[in-house]
């Protein structure tokens, strides 16, 4: 809401000031200088408090920037020197490894312990999050099985997380052990501002809590309207929420996986991740980060 504050051209003050002068040559009393001084000063004074009033009301209407409209979470991740559909990242096993074709229906009843086992020890030589990796591994096991030709990998959602969220940690969000971030990680108003998209409401605010334009959402950043069409329970609680890193990684590989694509094929995994985000500086990113997360789990022992 603007807010003017100041004077009106026909100031009362203005008008006695004038009134004020001498009609005749003849030398004004002093009490009628003095006067006419300390109208003057009068008027510079509440000039000058109209003056600080305008900036402070601006000041208190301007909201303080927040983290996520000042932050880009892999500004500082490098592009890695590819030419995209040349070639697609290493592949990573998950759990019981992608030989052993570990269903997540098993990787659940054998547990939850297999998955995080291997979250554990994956965590230790890429530096993700386990929470993180468990959500990626699930979504991996769980389009295994029912989208076997897929063939996406836990790596490349990593990867994607960690542009996206920081993998649900950003601006200073903890990740949960339920999967959630401990705030919600809200994106930047997609009003058509310089280098933003515009894209109005979809939602009502019910995601991204903004009635006016979209925002994207969530540890793996969807638009509402986006959100809506790929939601996805990734921990069986009946419920798909955008901040819930399970349900997110789940939607995100499905959202990937769409039309049949390979994501093992150089093909098909640049036009998935474009498709995520049209941008081949973005994609670069992603593989780098993707082949980084994959070759570094080699290490790790596969769990039976």
């Amino acid at each position: 809401m603007r807010t003017r504050t100041g004077k009106n051209e026909d100031d009362p003050i203005d008008a006695s000031v004038e009134a004020a002068a001498p009609a005749a040559p003849a030398p004004a009393p002093r009490s009628g200088s003095v006067a006419v001084l300390t109208r003057l000063i009068v008027v510079l004074a509440v000039l000058a408090v109209a003056g600080g009033g305008i900036w402070l009301v601006t000041r208190a209407a301007t909201p303080e920037a927040s983290p996520l409209t000042t932050e880009i979470p892999a500004l500082q991740v490098k592009a890695a020197d590819v030419r995209p559909g040349s070639v697609a990242p290493a592949g990573g096993a998950v759990a019981g490894g992608a030989e052993q074709q570990t269903s997540p229906q098993q990787a659940r009843s054998t547990g939850p312990a297999t998955l995080s086992q291997w979250a554990s020890q994956v965590a230790a030589v890429t530096n993700v999050p386990a929470r993180a990796l468990q959500a990626y591994g699930n979504a991996e096991l769980a389009m295994r099985a029912d989208q076997p030709k897929c063939k996406i990998s836990w790596a490349t959602l990593a990867g994607i997380g960690r542009i996206e969220s920081n993998h649900g940690q950003y601006a200073g969000a903890v990740l949960g052990a339920d999967g959630r971030p401990s705030k919600p990680i809200i994106g930047v108003p997609l009003d058509g501002s310089a280098g933003v998209q515009a894209i109005g409401d979809t939602d009502g605010g019910r995601y991204d809590g903004d009635a006016g334009v979209d925002r994207a959402v969530g540890p793996m950043q969807f638009i509402p309207s986006t959100w809506r069409k790929w939601a996805s329970d990734g921990n069986g609680d009946g419920l798909g929420d955008p901040q819930q890193i399970d349900d997110a990684a789940l939607a995100a590989a499905r959202y990937l996986c769409a039309g049949g694509r390979d994501m093992a094929s150089p093909g098909g995994w640049w036009a998935g991740i474009l498709s995520y985000n049209n941008s081949t500086e973005y994609a670069q990113k992603v593989f780098g980060l993707a082949d980084g997360y994959a070759k570094a789990a080699q290490s790790v022992r596969k769990q039976g």
